[in-house]
């Protein structure tokens, strides 16, 4: 028994680390799946969404867009890897829109898996 827990003491935090590393990793392939799919929009409607119509414009036609050819992803966005919403604006402060995710925390800023993931 004091085997087990002493293995199970070692191996835990080092298995919990990779799943944090894991969630960083598909946030960062999210929102470069995002971002692919706001410049397919781009090429076809001639302009990103609005922040107002924000990322929901991928999967159903905002009105007022007779060029829209979507949907442009196969499902509705996701949120990213722990629960939140992607942030979207358009214009950006660092481009023509900026996308991100606020990490684990869902505060700006932070360190480790609590910084956020962005576009730029």
């Amino acid at each position: 028994m004091v085997i087990i827990g002493l293995l199970a003491a070692y191996v835990g935090p080092r298995f919990f680390s990779q799943i944090g590393k894991a969630e960083v990793k598909e946030a960062r392939a999210q929102v470069d799946a995002l971002e692919k799919a706001l410049d397919q929009y781009r090429l076809d409607v001639g302009h990103y969404p609005s922040t107002e119509q924000g990322l929901a414009a991928l999967n159903a036609q905002p009105s007022g867009e007779p060029k829209w050819a979507g949907p442009y992803l196969k499902k509705a966005v996701p949120p990213d890897p722990w629960g939140h919403v992607f942030i979207y604006r358009q214009p950006g402060e660092h481009g023509e829109f900026d996308l991100m995710s606020l990490g684990k925390d869902g505060q700006p800023g932070g360190t480790g898996e609590a910084e956020d993931i962005t576009n730029w």
